[in-house]
């Protein structure tokens, strides 16, 4: 049975996950493939394919084939708190230190599908919609997108429609004009980006970098929806951690107890 590029891929794929190409390491010519594999070039050129679709090797110039340097993962903590400092509430240590990059652009727009009945809307309902650029402040180079959806009926006519929100931005005006004390609730998923997502994050071009997306809705005591925050930041370079508690049901068993006396 002829081997398929899915065949040659995943040999590949193994022997650069166990260390046997490096990052920076070349892979072996096409044709060296075709003989290593017994394949026709085509087969080889689709696995190869496959591979920088996945982000594991790129095309490189009169160099060839390379296996991709990805960086370092820097861990987003979600502690499920809520912190504040002198400019207003945040949710992850990591991102407290980073700026808006440029002002926030400021639209009225249709709420999209996906997050209309997260927000109890109907679809087709308006919304404000709030888009940031978050970043390094001092390398100036971008880590997230956030993107906030206010319902039309909360946000149309005050402040939370201007660009400059004031002191405590956003959350401050909503619990201002009553909604106090406001409260979160998040889920964490992935997809893939736009082409203006890539662009904005600087996401290579001809890799498929997919997105870490966490998906934070406030809240007014009664549980009406204020808002829905959109943030998106690079899988690549993002991982989300969290300390696990143990639980009253895990308590240590006796025999545990016993050793640990020991």
């Amino acid at each position: 049975m002829p081997v398929s590029y899915r065949d040659i891929a995943a040999d590949l794929r193994q022997q650069i996950s166990e260390g046997r190409y490096m990052p920076g390491n070349k892979l072996p010519m096409l044709t060296e493939l075709q003989t290593t594999y017994g394949a026709g070039y085509q087969t080889v050129r689709s696995a190869i394919a496959l591979l920088e679709q996945e982000g594991l090797v790129v095309a490189v110039r009169r160099r060839g084939t390379i296996v991709r340097e990805r960086p370092e993962k820097k861990r987003v903590t979600r502690s499920r708190q809520v912190f504040r400092d002198e400019i207003g509430y945040y949710f992850d240590p990591t991102a407290q230190p980073w700026v808006a990059l440029k002002p926030p652009a400021v639209r009225w727009d249709i709420v999209p599908v996906d997050l209309a009945a997260m927000m109890g809307l109907g679809t087709g309902s308006e919304v404000l919609i709030r888009d940031r650029v978050m970043g390094d402040p001092e390398t100036r180079k971008p880590k997230q997108l956030a993107t906030s959806y206010l319902p039309a009926d909360v946000a149309r006519g005050t402040r939370l429609a201007e660009a400059d929100t004031g002191p405590g931005g956003i959350y401050d005006r909503l619990e201002e004009m009553g909604h106090r004390p406001l409260h979160w609730r998040e889920g964490v998923s992935a997809r893939m980006p736009s082409p203006e997502e890539a662009q904005a994050l600087n996401l290579p071009a001809d890799v498929g970098v997919p997105l870490l997306r966490v998906v934070r809705v406030a809240a007014s005591p009664s549980g009406e929806v204020l808002e829905l925050n959109d943030t998106r930041m690079s899988a690549e370079e993002f991982e989300i951690g969290y300390s696990i508690r143990r639980h009253s049901s895990a308590r240590l068993s006796d025999v545990d107890d016993d050793e640990d006396e020991h």
